[in-house]
């Protein structure tokens, strides 16, 4: 018999495995590896959301690992926005999404002013000239333009921030290397990061291990959700499902509200028992709660939110969440803390989370609820 499941069910589910209730991940390391990489174009987003996670967070843990260790990494991954993700797991996030080859495409390489050859020229001409070093992004655009004698691939590195070294990240041939003066830099993977498989792993065996690892923080889910996750719903529908039928008996048939969905089998005890969430807390913008489900689920993200939530330019905003749902928004500036509800939020637990999110932004802020 088909399980059948809540969404505040599968919400207070997912609080508990992505370490938000309660908030007892173990390091930048495991958490990322649990939350399937934390989107980190704005770094100190990124930052908070481990922090928030962390049973025992520590300023400079995660400059730590992605710096000293070298057990973080930081590049292009999912949808193509940067992301920090556990240093031993990059091979099998660039196998699955090198699938994609969208710089194959006509309709890309005109859209960046590029001819099938230039693409090609900066995918053999990068990891040559990386060989050994980091570059800031002048010393690259510069190293390349010299190694292939192409002076309009100056230009076309130059306008539009890193589209054109994504086919590089996801190919597994670049990464972020440690800042120089404050710039960013980048390397090669191959150079910065200890352990790397001697042989990546197969599409095939990369999408697998991604999927059941993403139905271990953001499930249960359908194929199309976790497409919408990865790439935006890019992915060969043919390839999709073989990795999805590929985990086989790994896997059980769930319905969430009548909904259809898959989750791992080792999960479905705990989902059977999840009781609502009744807890308040503070999410920082771009968080992997948010991202890791459909813009579309009410349940999550009720409709009123939506435009509050995602902005202008791709821009994720910090959230409430209270009951497993967002019930508004919040922004730290200027020593306060404004909290804009959509929803009714209860005033203690919602003083309780901004007190622990003051805390670890390390500055205190007046609560204002509007």
């Amino acid at each position: 018999m088909t399980l059948q499941l809540t969404w505040p069910q599968v919400l207070a589910w997912r609080l508990e495995r992505q370490f938000v209730e309660p908030a007892a991940g173990s390091g930048p390391v495991a958490i990322a590896r649990r939350l399937c990489g934390v989107q980190a174009q704005v770094a100190s987003s990124a930052e908070l959301a481990l922090a928030v996670r962390s049973a025992d967070p520590r300023s400079g843990a995660v400059d730590e690992a992605l710096w000293e260790d070298r057990t973080l990494v930081k590049t292009w991954l999912m949808r193509g926005a940067l992301h920090l993700v556990p240093a031993d797991e990059l091979a099998t996030y660039c196998a699955t999404l090198g699938a994609l080859r969208f710089w194959e495409k006509g309709s890309w390489q005109r859209g960046h002013g590029v001819t099938a050859a230039e693409v090609e020229a900066i995918i053999g001409a990068v990891p040559q000239v990386l060989e050994g070093r980091s570059l800031t992004r002048e010393e690259l655009v510069e190293a390349v333009t010299e190694a292939t004698g192409d002076g309009h691939l100056r230009e076309a590195l130059t306008s539009g921030w890193g589209a054109l070294l994504k086919p590089l990240s996801f190919l597994g041939e670049l990464c972020y290397g440690p800042p120089r003066d404050g710039r960013v830099t980048f390397a090669r993977p191959s150079d910065r990061l200890p352990g790397r498989p001697d042989a990546p792993p197969s599409a095939e065996e990369a999408g697998t291990a991604l999927v059941r690892a993403f139905l271990g923080a953001h499930g249960p889910a359908t194929p199309e959700m976790f497409d919408a996750w990865l790439s935006r719903g890019t992915m060969r529908k043919a390839v999709l499902r073989g990795w999805f039928r590929d985990l086989g008996p790994e896997l059980a048939e769930v319905e969430v509200e009548g909904a259809p969905m898959v989750a791992l089998a080792e999960h479905v005890d705990a989902l059977a028992a999840a009781r609502p969430s009744e807890s308040v807390h503070l999410l920082p913008g771009f968080d992997q709660y948010v991202l890791g489900a459909p813009r579309d689920l009410d349940a999550l993200l009720p409709a009123a939110a939506r435009a509050k939530v995602s902005r202008a330019a791709g821009w994720i905003s910090p959230v409430v969440v209270h009951r497993g749902r967002v019930a508004g928004v919040w922004e730290a500036k200027d020593g306060r803390l404004a909290v804009e509800l959509i929803e009714p939020v209860p005033g203690g637990p919602l003083e309780a989370a901004a007190e622990r999110i003051t805390a670890l932004l390390g500055r205190p802020a007046e609560l204002v609820v509007g």
